[in-house]
């Protein structure tokens, strides 16, 4: 026998996994409702997205130049940015988006922003197939130590996403401004992250703390592994490795964690309101 509505927080969503799946597959489904193509929308928008990089940025702005094979370096990165951006968003979004609810029955509320983070990796794969495929069809020939810089650096996205989500998901339900916040991180987060551009060109205009301290952005380490996971073995160039990666990677999970810590502990500690703020 156990206490209603007894909630040990994040192992509660996960010992209650199949609630958490179905809910996952509902979203998935309802994103393709009444589409045509489906799920090859998601394998459309990132191929139009490596022909406008390469025509627009790569070609017109002479980035091809600059950086080697420059489309999947951009596109690598993106696929990185867009899992953060929308895991996080939808994270923020999705107490009050699930009011109805949250209102008529008891279960886990973590399993909201903890299901919106895991609908953005399934609707991330269709991406990172298609960045893959391009990198194969380049050469990509992937070893040990990038294939487990792709999964850490998703690992970091995924438990940095939740535990912002978590956060900002419970202040929104009380405060709605959290939601605007969290559209400016969004806007900002792929321009502090070396995505449209290479780390070496805020080498070269920063000091070396205010380096240091773009590398200790959780976001960057993650671009930056996912750049050596597919982009790297392509180029095959030492100095294209951001000093310390392996280092700051881990530092980036560490923060990550803390992140995930510190969301859950705002998030239980504002939960009683959620009914009544809903």
């Amino acid at each position: 026998m156990t206490t209603p509505g007894a909630n040990r927080g994040l192992l509660e969503v996960f010992r209650q996994r199949h609630l958490l799946s179905l809910i996952v597959r509902k979203e998935v489904q309802i994103r393709y409702r009444g589409s045509i193509f489906g799920w090859l929308w998601s394998y459309v928008k990132p191929l139009v997205q490596f022909v406008v990089f390469f025509v627009a940025i790569g070609v017109f702005l002479g980035a091809n130049d600059r950086v080697e094979f420059f489309p999947i370096y951009l596109l690598s990165g993106i696929t990185v940015v867009t899992f953060f951006n929308e895991a996080f968003s939808n994270g923020t979004r999705s107490l009050v988006d699930n009011a109805a609810l949250i209102k008529k029955i008891y279960l886990p509320r973590e399993m909201f922003p903890v299901s919106s983070m895991l609908i953005a990796a399934v609707n991330t794969v269709p991406q990172i197939i298609v960045v893959v495929a391009i990198a194969l069809f380049f050469g990509w020939a992937p070893t040990f130590a990038s294939l487990g810089a792709l999964v850490l650096a998703l690992v970091i996205i995924a438990i940095l996403a939740t535990g912002l989500g978590l956060f900002f998901g419970s202040i929104n339900v009380t405060f709605r401004d959290a939601q605007s916040f969290v559209e400016i991180i969004v806007m900002i987060a792929i321009w502090a992250s070396p995505v449209m551009y290479d780390w070496m060109q805020v080498a070269r205009v920063v000091p070396e703390w205010l380096f240091v301290l773009y590398r200790l952005n959780p976001i960057t380490a993650a671009v930056e592994l996912f750049h050596y996971g597919i982009w790297f073995p392509l180029v095959q160039d030492s100095a294209t490795v951001v000093p310390g990666l392996w280092t700051y990677g881990l530092i980036a999970l560490v923060t990550s964690l803390i992140a995930l810590v510190i969301g859950q502990l705002v998030f239980r500690r504002l939960e009683g309101r959620f009914a009544q703020d809903l």
